[in-house]
């Protein structure tokens, strides 16, 4: 059996690290199935997204832990891991992932809420009397 390939993937404030093992296309997210872990079809079918762009869908287990963000997060953050993943078993695929935009980080988070506002930009309203 070959070693398994190993990826992190971020998104926000989720993270998820990801093994391909070779396999049936099995998904176990932190010891539970896709299915049981992303309850919305929309989720299952962003975290499928680099499988299915590199025709790699039922060749490769994915054993992933994720943590930290929200649902939504978490699945952009698997989508990431998956696809690094990808490219480091091989790299001809870098330029369909690339292409499709997987290999990119959202790295956009919360601003913090700033001292003396309201929030990270909204200041509280001014009362000249």
């Amino acid at each position: 059996m070959a070693s398994p390939i190993t990826a992190t993937g971020k998104r926000k404030t989720a993270v998820a690290r990801v093994r391909l093992v070779p396999g049936t296309g099995n998904m176990l997210v932190n010891g539970r199935t896709v299915d049981e872990y992303f309850p919305r079809e929309a989720l299952r079918g962003l975290v499928a997204q680099p499988m299915a762009a590199c025709n790699m869908t039922g060749r490769y287990d994915v054993h992933a832990t994720l943590h930290g963000g929200g649902v939504t997060g978490q699945a952009g953050a698997l989508r990431h891991g998956i696809a690094r993943a990808l490219e480091k078993l091989d790299p001809t695929q870098r330029t369909t992932l690339k292409k499709a935009g997987h290999l990119t980080r959202d790295a956009r988070k919360k601003e913090r809420k700033k001292y003396g506002q309201r929030g990270a930009r909204a200041r509280f309203q001014f009362s000249k009397r």
